[in-house]
């Protein structure tokens, strides 16, 4: 190739580069119609860059939160006797509770004998949040229990024994006789986003204490699941897809910087095993039950006073009710004794905030409401009509006064109570007396063969036709009692003795 060959290629390669990258900036690196604002965001955007249009984060690393978390979760161990024979009791045609319990609710009790059962074993987890030795667990994990071991991570052994329990939130506090223990530090669990990485530290299938790793993948998931237990159960679960088997009940969520933020509950599993999704009690609802228990003896439950169409009310019902969705839970009725009643607050309102914050389902208001107890003073903004209004409310215990509940005997018995209506009693023949609507632990669960839907007429031979008659009687004979009824649809009367002991 001469040398006029040679110059005509590099002309031809120098013209070919610049027409090349006159394309490029006019075609590609001029901004288009998309991308020339991209520093203006629409205020309506997600929000997935921050203002320098960065993706906001920085890679995570678990080691710091797993060693904070490791040693103080403890591995639970129970012994339950069940004390269970036979009643021998007829079976019924007819429930007179039926409206209230269910029409078959007896014969799942007295269908026939029920035998007694050699001890069994269990175990769960917990999460020591004192140096002094109390822990946190579910109160599933300890129910029925006559013996409680815990064990901690470095294999040291202990007995518990059961501070107290509240089945409406599944919760336990259970106490060692040890000091200097590592113990993990609440968080905020108002604070947590779905997409925030999340620990579940526990001792699944007998393991050794387990760290797994996920994400917050939905906040207040009510699942119906202490409605078994309780007649007003609070349920506003934290949802994760943290792996959790058997055995994780009661040990610890906790988020990267190793702060406690729930309490493993739950998994959803259609075999029993893990199947993707996880449950925990947020630790603001951790921490009022907890206080509760350890300052009253018992949880202090403040109520609203009124009942609201629930999250998964069916469509039909929605309709019918005129249910708009995105302004808040709204109230089916306002009870006259109820804390709401002179509010101003009406059925077919929407309960749209708590002192503040916004609530737009029912377990989103329940777990609101469950930081607080009876005497309290709260603000609550409503919509009707789609105007927002604000009024402010003092909180009620569940019989209707301001009043602190005391840990009364009453408390100890471990059970539901409701004062028989005038109606149903007319209806049965009485005069008036005190349902039994659920039992949970406690006394009667462990020294009698009582069932839920028992009457209760007389306590210590004394006539009771209300709650509050019932523990003004079992305040003057608080060692001894015995309770006496009947069961509804089932002859005679029967009688249940009860040691309290101290």
């Amino acid at each position: 190739m001469n040398l006029k060959q040679t110059l005509s290629v590099v002309l031809i390669s120098a013209a070919t580069t610049t027409v090349a990258m006159f394309g490029y900036d006019s075609f590609i690196r001029k901004p288009g119609p998309l991308q020339e604002n991209i520093g203006k965001l629409p205020a309506s955007y997600a929000g997935f860059f921050d203002s320098n249009n960065n993706i906001p984060g920085q890679p995570v690393d678990f080691q710091a939160a797993s060693q904070a978390s490791v040693p103080a979760v403890v591995h639970i161990t129970t012994v339950i006797g069940t004390n269970q024979a036979s009643n021998n009791l007829p079976k019924t045609k007819k429930n007179p509770f039926g409206d209230i319990f269910g029409e078959d609710f007896f014969d799942d009790f007295f269908n026939g004998p029920q035998m007694k059962s050699m001890p069994q074993r269990a175990s769960g987890s917990g999460v020591i949040i004192s140096e002094d030795g109390y822990i946190v667990t579910n109160n599933h994990v300890i129910d029925e229990a006559t013996e409680v071991m815990v064990t901690l991570n470095n294999k040291k052994q202990y007995k518990a024994k059961v501070v107290g329990a509240d089945p409406s939130s599944d919760l336990a506090l259970i106490k060692v006789e040890a000091k200097v223990l590592p113990f993990l530090l609440y968080g905020n669990s108002d604070n947590v986003k779905v997409g925030q990485w999340v620990l579940a530290v526990g001792y699944p299938l007998n393991l050794e204490t387990t760290v797994t790793a996920g994400i917050i993948s939905a906040k207040a998931r009510s699942l119906g699941l202490n409605s078994r237990k309780s007649n007003s159960p609070i349920e506003s679960f934290i949802q994760t897809d943290a792996a959790v088997n058997q055995g994780n009940s009661g040990g610890a969520l906790v988020n990267t910087n190793g702060e406690l933020v729930g309490i493993v509950s739950a998994i959803a599993s259609p075999t029993g095993a893990y199947a993707g999704y996880s449950y925990a009690i947020p630790v603001n609802i951790v921490k009022k039950i907890i206080n509760d228990l350890l300052q009253y003896g018992t949880v202090q439950r403040a109520y609203l006073g009124i009942s609201y169409l629930p999250d998964n009310a069916p469509d039909e019902e929605k309709t019918k009710l005129g249910f708009k969705e995105g302004q808040g839970v709204l109230v089916r009725e306002v009870t006259k004794e109820g804390a709401m009643a002179n509010s101003g607050i009406q059925a077919g309102d929407y309960i749209a905030k708590i002192n503040g914050t916004k609530v737009n389902t029912g377990s989103e208001m329940v777990e609101q409401i469950a930081g607080y107890k009876p005497g309290d003073k709260i603000t609550v903004n409503y919509i009707r009509n789609g105007k927002e209004m604000t009024t402010n409310v003092t909180l009620k215990n569940k019989t209707g006064s301001y009043e602190i509940v005391k840990n009364s005997v009453i408390n100890k018995l471990g059970a539901e109570l409701q004062t028989l209506d005038k109606k149903k009693a007319t209806e049965l023949r009485v005069k008036g007396g005190v349902v039994v609507t659920k039992i949970n632990a406690g006394i009667i669960d462990d020294q009698t063969r009582m069932r839920d839907g028992f009457v209760i007429l007389k306590a210590n031979g004394t006539e009771t036709n209300s709650i509050d008659e019932l523990n003004a009687i079992l305040a003057k004979s608080p060692k001894q009692i015995t309770l006496e009824g009947f069961y509804p649809g089932y002859d005679g009367v029967y009688q249940y003795p009860i040691e309290i002991g101290e």
